[in-house]
């Protein structure tokens, strides 16, 4: 695959330019130009513009085009590729059971707390051979890529155990070398309280830092890690400790944050400098107010609300204090069985009072800067690389409209066409 491409005729060529996360009213400025086009030479962009203006120039350069394939996008809207930044792809089992057992009102806590929830999936994680994991978590992929992703993250967290979790993070290593999806790993050893440390919560860190966390760090398994920050969880003081001493080994610092409570995560996000706080259903208004000062990503996720029947995150507010908000899946087995990005669209449309515009921004660049990636990719602007949706329709206003379908047409990852819903989907063409 030559990976140079030319995107021509967009009726919307919405490039969300920029390089860093958008911030309260910046959100709303998509950038949109009409009749668009986009280059892209060995998978960067090189031009973006209007079309009569982008073949002009690439005549006036002398540019040989010869090696170059078309897409004429006329009628349709070009979008950057979706950076869903919030997931836990990899893991064994399901629970299908535990969604039924919520449905009758049982909470996720008090499942947990009984040795469900994350608990039954470490148990099915560490059964699983490795290749197994690898061509679930390919599979998963796949359908992320139909609906538009091409940057994921995926968090460990199912293994709680040092031979596990360096096996869920050497899985994404491989995912990430055998699939077209750029995968962020995040270490998240702290994702739960196995029961023969239940009490002991301050002796499973000690073992975290000392067991676990140098060998991811010294093999450069994960670039974040992440804590489940919660009451009955891991502590304000606790998480403090384990992020503090991930900083120095080079991982830089993500938070599962007043979720299930208030409990001060999104505070702590703001004092050692996290780069995402995720959740925040409960967090405090002097929280979200700090987070808009400090420019920590406030990473919403909407479908887990949705599928635990609890409140909204208050993303409209959030947006009004400042804040850079992300949208992201939360895919995983148990409290959010969801990949699907236009589900996720119209959840923030319909019960957080977020625009499509908000929405788009916060599905690319604001996404890519939680993940440290907006210098690369999160928009569409020439240097950085060629990750380009094309959608059925010819706006981007589409995308929360037709309530949890896809209306993804085209995938280009790094200037290769890697999905088209034309030919039969064809994942990983």
């Amino acid at each position: 695959m030559n990976a140079n491409l030319i995107i021509k005729n967009a009726s919307e060529l919405v490039t969300c330019s920029g390089f860093a996360a958008k911030k309260g009213k910046e959100m709303s400025e998509l950038g949109i130009i009409a009749d668009g086009a986009v280059v892209i030479e060995r998978g960067k962009i090189l031009r973006v513009g209007g079309t009569a203006e982008v073949m002009a120039g690439l005549k006036d350069s002398g540019k040989d085009l010869s090696g170059f394939d078309t897409i004429n996008a006329s009628g349709k809207a070009v979008l950057p590729g979706f950076v869903d930044s919030h997931t836990h792809l990899v893991f064994g089992g399901y629970r299908a059971d535990e969604y039924a057992w919520r449905l009758k009102g049982d909470s996720y806590m008090d499942i947990l707390q009984r040795g469900g929830g994350i608990l039954s999936t470490v148990r099915a994680t560490r059964s699983a051979a490795r290749q197994d994991l690898v061509q679930s978590g390919l599979k998963r992929l796949d359908s992320m890529l139909a609906f538009g992703v091409t940057t994921v993250e995926a968090k460990s967290g199912y293994g709680l155990d040092r031979e596990t979790e360096i096996k869920q993070l050497e899985v994404m290593a491989d995912l990430n070398r055998l699939h077209p999806l750029d995968l962020v790993s995040t270490f998240m050893g702290a994702h739960a309280v196995l029961p023969e440390f239940k009490g002991r919560e301050d002796a499973y860190i000690d073992f975290v830092l000392a067991e676990v966390m140098p060998e991811v760090a010294s093999r450069k398994l994960a670039e974040f890690c992440d804590v489940f920050c919660e009451k009955n969880v891991f502590s304000v003081a606790q998480s403090r400790r384990l992020l503090n001493r991930a900083a120095p080994s080079g991982l830089k610092a993500k938070l599962h944050a007043d979720e299930i409570v208030q409990l001060g995560g999104a505070e702590l996000a703001v004092e050692i400098g996290a780069v995402s706080a995720d959740h925040l259903l409960h967090v405090s208004d002097d929280g979200i107010r700090a987070m808009a000062g400090a420019g920590v990503v406030a990473t919403l996720l909407p479908a887990t609300a949705f599928s635990l029947r609890e409140p909204y995150a208050r993303g409209r507010f959030m947006i009004d204090a400042g804040c850079a908000v992300a949208l992201a899946t939360d895919f995983n087995p148990g409290s959010c069985f969801c990949e699907s990005i236009p589900l996720i669209a119209a959840l923030a449309a319909l019960y957080m009072d977020l625009t499509p515009e908000e929405i788009v921004t916060a599905l690319t660049i604001n996404g890519a800067a939680a993940l440290g990636r907006a210098q690369v990719v999160g928009s569409i602007d020439p240097g950085k690389q060629g990750d380009v949706v094309m959608l059925e329709h010819p706006s981007y206003r589409f995308i929360p409209y037709h309530i949890g379908v896809s209306t993804v047409e085209k995938v280009i990852k790094n200037g290769n066409l890697v999905f088209d819903k034309e030919r039969g989907g064809h994942p990983r063409c």
